[in-house]
């Protein structure tokens, strides 16, 4: 009687969405088993992983001077490689039950212009967290896929996958992509330019989770029907003491607008270099956009009045990569026409 290797017993494929902000996880069979923010905190005297995840992210602005949080990726990319690799070890550990013995058979989005370095970067701290083998994909693709597009259908649809660290916007048809374009202007850049417009208007120092929340409660692309406002709380840096402010939506619309106007050059830059015949798709198909960032109020409305386009957001946005990437794990034959490596 054939009897399987231990290994495969064990083994279960992981899809992994490693973002800058998040890492989504999903398991065949089993669906989404994990959503954690890609932080790590360091014991800087030891080199010791203190925490990953979401314990991690509750010690940013808040620890001692002998620990670090940080974040591995940076722009979509890998750019800590030891802190990535104990994050991917204890993310595919936790996946398993921190069961030692798995060795899954990984597959990883990452940005369509990931440098050799880069992919070789994520490959191998993956490897060394315990995946059997790794396989790359196109993060726009399998948005595309996981927004539920008929990408294998001979027609162009246009998905724009906006993260943490990078915007990436794919025209695909036939299961390729045809004209893609990605950008490191996302979440991230956004939250940043929050928190340069309270320092500059207001002279207030804001945390970056802070930038977030007020991005999250009041951000926007274009003017909202009813202004809203916001507290923000920070240190004043003339003072040098905690004060507290009231900001409008305004406000924080014009410190996200040079973020916003780059996304959108982008989409118009891919969109002048799709062949005619796509083209028409799109224009009766319109954009879909996926991702986090697909979720600051108005963005469709501000994408679809500089474009001319019909603009709609993905059923579950934060969702549609490692939800395509989970469809690559069923169907082989798809994951070797998408990969990358």
């Amino acid at each position: 009687m054939y009897l399987r290797p231990l290994s495969s017993v064990f083994s279960s494929d992981l899809a992994i969405d490693l973002g800058t902000a998040n890492t989504l996880v999903y398991a065949s069979r089993h669906g989404i088993i994990l959503d954690e923010p890609s932080i790590v905190a360091v014991n800087k005297n030891s080199g010791a992983i203190e925490a990953v995840g979401s314990d991690a992210k509750r010690m940013l602005g808040r620890t001692p001077e002998s620990i670090t949080a940080i974040r591995p990726m940076r722009d979509g990319v890998l750019a800590d490689f030891k802190a990535g690799e104990k994050m991917l070890d204890y993310f595919i550990t936790r996946a398993h039950g921190r069961k030692f013995l798995v060795r899954p058979r990984v597959v990883v989005g990452v940005p369509s212009e990931i440098t050799e370095v880069e992919k070789r970067a994520v490959i191998e701290s993956a490897m060394r967290g315990r995946a059997r083998e790794v396989h790359l994909v196109n993060q726009a693709l399998v948005a595309a896929f996981g927004a539920g597009l008929p990408v294998t259908e001979p027609g162009g649809n246009m998905v724009v996958d906006i993260g943490g660290g990078t915007t990436d916007i794919a025209v695909i048809s036939l299961s390729g992509i045809v004209s893609s374009r990605s950008v490191r202007v996302a979440g991230n850049v956004m939250d940043e330019a929050i928190r340069a417009y309270v320092r500059a208007e207001h002279n207030l120092l804001i945390g970056e989770s802070t930038a977030e929340a007020v991005k999250l409660g009041i951000g926007s692309a274009a003017p909202l029907a009813q202004p809203i406002a916001m507290e923000v709380r920070g240190r004043d840096l003339t003072r040098g003491v905690p004060k507290s402010l009231t900001i409008s939506d305004h406000e924080i619309r014009t410190a996200l607008d040079a973020s916003v106007s780059a996304i959108v050059t982008a989409i118009r830059q891919t969109l002048e270099t799709t062949p005619p015949e796509l083209s028409a798709d799109i224009s009766d198909r319109g954009i879909v956009l996926t991702g986090g960032g697909a979720l600051l109020r108005n963005l469709d409305r501000r994408i679809s009045n500089e474009t001319g386009l019909c603009v709609s957001i993905a059923e579950d946005p934060l969702t549609s990569v490692v939800m395509g990437i989970g469809k690559l794990l069923d169907d082989f034959n798809l994951l070797r026409k998408a990969a990358l490596n």
